[in-house]
């Protein structure tokens, strides 16, 4: 037995991985597009200057999206739009449909149609590619950006109130401009089989697109630029990976599909851009994560992260057929991909699931289902392209913040009607409105699942993992000080909790560590600048590191100089002691402290099944002792930061001490669900290269 398959429990019986055969299951389907389709409209607009779309003259009316749905207090919803609304003219600052939630329920009901054969799916998914190609403008110096904003007459909005980003928003590369390249990818891969002229003019109208974002974004291809001393692409739209990775979806089913060479070098270069801000470690900030934004090395957000699986789908794409040209690219790109997949998701499950901003402390702490959705479907999409199955339970863990398993502890999404809230406050409140974004990605994340064939998590059964522990609860000594952040959010980073410490030379601070039988990890966030300063940290009377905290580098593109950042401890400390840094060479600046068990853990079960997942933030092995909330037998993989197999282990016992590599994760999983039980074994979990068995 090689290495990667050891035997990682001295108890139990090691066991070698097995493919079985599937079995049916009478598991209910989890999409249900009932409140989409509330949200759903048809308008005839006016003739626009620069405007048109597909058979308009036939076909006046078009198909469009309400933006938001107020929940009312009789359970019902009601359809309004963005920003003030004009009782006389019934209009709204912003409008009542916009681009970006078209586009992207076009992405649904396409998906759906061609997952489920759901004939009124294409149908819907037709007229709402019409309204979204109306958006578009066709003609002047704008041409193949769309507008963002109409109203609920057909009216465009160019200026909205609050005005967007670009203003009109059809003057420059956008969020919409990508997300509308998605839905034309997708859409004619989708209708070039079945409809063959309206193929024909959704390639021309992605063409336009592609078009525009060639002259605006990637006329920029090979220009490196710096921010806060790492060097980064100035290719991107936006400046963002976030942004970028929607175009790529798109560019990848049209290239998949046949596109021409215009959008696979746009997908190429695109990709090599996003996997550009790929980063880190297990044990450095941001742990292996695609930064979203060029200018920023210490803020990652939850939503639009659909950085991994735009790399996935672009090296597929870029793949087929195999040219060695982009052999390299292809697999620089899956490895990013994975560094994200299998080393960032680990931390962000156990550090309280996907939370909306790491600023770079963990800010923002609300959630929801965008996401959500982006972390799900990279998971699932990086396992298919790779066969890493481990990612999917990972998967497995993240789709349980949509049925319960969550801090809420209640449902995110109903499968009776198809609303997925618009999200979950740090305090484990809901907001019962379910809006146009928030349906779409609840629906991509079902249709997602039901494809998967996952089991349900329904609740957390226990978790061990980040704390932050704020500068100013700290004890200062020698001239220690807190300041009051102004602003607290810089455009770069955030500083958490609004304050921090400066420490001048021979000045300190100490903290108490949180209790408990594990080593914690700690890393600092500190300002690093380019001028000198130093701390050195101690837990007790023994040293456990230092920091440099003049190596920020050169300001570049970033918004302020110097940045945020975690910087990681060489040891880990005991639980309970007291740490104190020491300033040596200052003034510095400490925001907090990231504490965290060497592993982390998290457990969560469902009706029929119980899943653990241990993360090992550290640099060389660890052991964790884990008990499931039912008795064995259970099953114990483990893996490395890329999702390869490490070991496998069986044991009749509920309470396993579990070896975690370096920089990996483990899981231990229990389970009545078929999809955990090998039929000629019954109470041993066994995957195939499918995932789960059904």
């Amino acid at each position: 037995m090689s290495v990667r398959r050891r035997t990682l429990l001295a108890a139990g019986m090691a066991i070698p991985l097995v493919t079985v055969p599937k079995i049916s299951t009478a598991e209910p389907k989890l999409t249900n597009l009932g409140h989409l389709d509330f949200l759903c409209a048809g308008v005839q607009p006016a003739q626009q200057t620069g405007h048109d779309t597909y058979q308009l003259d036939s076909e006046p009316a078009i198909g469009v999206l309400w933006t938001y749905a107020e929940h009312q207090s009789d359970g019902s919803f009601r359809r309004v739009g963005g920003g003030a609304y004009d009782p006389v003219t019934g209009h709204y600052g912003q409008g009542a449909f916009n681009t970006d939630d078209i586009a992207r329920a076009c992405v649904v009901y396409l998906r759906d149609w061609q997952q489920n054969h759901t004939a009124a799916s294409g149908r819907k998914a037709y007229q709402l590619l019409r309204g979204l190609t109306y958006l578009q403008t066709i003609s002047g110096p704008n041409a193949g950006n769309p507008l963002l904003w109409m109203q609920s007459d057909g009216a465009l909005t160019p200026s909205a109130t609050p005005p967007d980003s670009p203003d009109p928003s059809d003057s420059g590369p956008s969020y919409w401009l990508a997300r509308s390249i998605w839905a034309l990818g997708e859409g004619y891969a989708a209708f070039r089989s079945s409809d063959r002229k309206f193929a024909t003019f959704l390639r021309n109208r992605l063409d336009l697109a592609v078009s525009a974002l060639r002259r605006q974004v990637l006329v920029k291809y090979g220009d490196w630029e710096v921010s806060d001393g790492r060097r980064v692409p100035g290719w991107l739209i936006n400046g963002a990976a976030d942004a970028s990775s929607e175009a790529v979806l798109g560019l990848a089913a049209y290239v998949h599909a046949g596109g021409g060479p215009a959008a696979r070098t746009a997908l190429a270069q695109l990709a090599e851009g996003i996997a550009a801000l790929s980063a880190g470690d297990a044990k450095t900030w941001p742990y292996g994560a695609v930064m979203p934004a060029a200018n920023s090395r210490s803020s990652w957000h939850a939503w639009a992260a659909q950085m991994p699986t735009a790399l996935a789908v672009a090296a597929t794409a870029l793949g087929r057929p195999a040219q060695p040209a982009t052999a390299l690219l292809t697999t620089a790109l899956l490895a990013a991909a994975l560094r994200d997949a299998a080393g960032f998701t680990p931390a962000l499950l156990t550090a309280g699931g996907c939370d909306n901003g790491w600023l770079p402390a963990p800010i923002d702490r609300s959630q929801i289902a965008y996401g959500v959705d982006a972390r799900l479907r990279a998971l699932l999409t990086i396992a298919d392209a790779t066969g890493r199955d481990g990612l999917r339970l990972l998967a497995t863990i993240t789709a349980g913040w949509y049925f319960g398993a969550n801090r809420a502890g209640q449902p995110m999404y109903d499968p009776a009607t198809g609303v997925t809230f618009d999200g979950l406050a740090p305090d484990g409140s809901i907001n019962r409105n379910s809006g146009a974004e928030s349906t779409i990605h609840g629906q991509l994340s079902m249709l997602a699942l039901d494809r998967a064939g996952l089991a349900r998590l329904t609740r957390v059964v226990s978790h061990d993992g980040l704390e932050v522990l704020e500068a100013e609860a700290g004890r200062m000594a020698g001239g220690a000080a807190i300041v009051t952040a102004d602003p607290a959010y810089t455009g770069e980073y955030q500083w958490s909790g609004g304050s921090y410490a400066t420490l001048p030379t021979a000045a300190s601070v100490s903290w108490t560590l949180p209790a408990g039988n594990r080593p914690l990890l700690i890393r600092p966030i500190v300002e690093l600048t380019d001028h000198p300063g130093r701390t050195s940290w101690r837990a007790g009377s023994a040293g456990v590191g230092a920091i440099d905290h003049g190596t920020g580098g050169a300001q570049g593109i970033s918004p302020v100089p110097g940045t945020l950042l975690p910087v990681s401890l060489a040891q880990s400390v005991p639980a309970g002691a007291t740490l104190t840094a020491v300033c040596s060479t200052g003034p510095v600046r400490i925001d907090a402290l990231l504490v965290e068990p060497v592993v982390a853990t998290l457990v969560m079960a469902g009706p029929d099944a119980a899943l653990a997942l241990l993360r090992n933030g550290d640099q060389v092995s660890h052991t964790c002792t884990v008990t499931m909330p039912d008795g064995g037998p259970v099953v114990i993989e483990t893996y490395d930061d890329q999702a390869r197999p490490y070991g496998r282990q069986v044991s009749s016992h509920r309470t396993v001490l579990v070896e975690v590599p370096p920089g990996g994760f483990g899981t231990v999983i229990h389970g009545r669900d078929p999809r955990f039980l090998d039929a000629r074994n019954p109470g041993v979990a066994i995957m195939n290269s499918s995932g789960w068995t059904l």
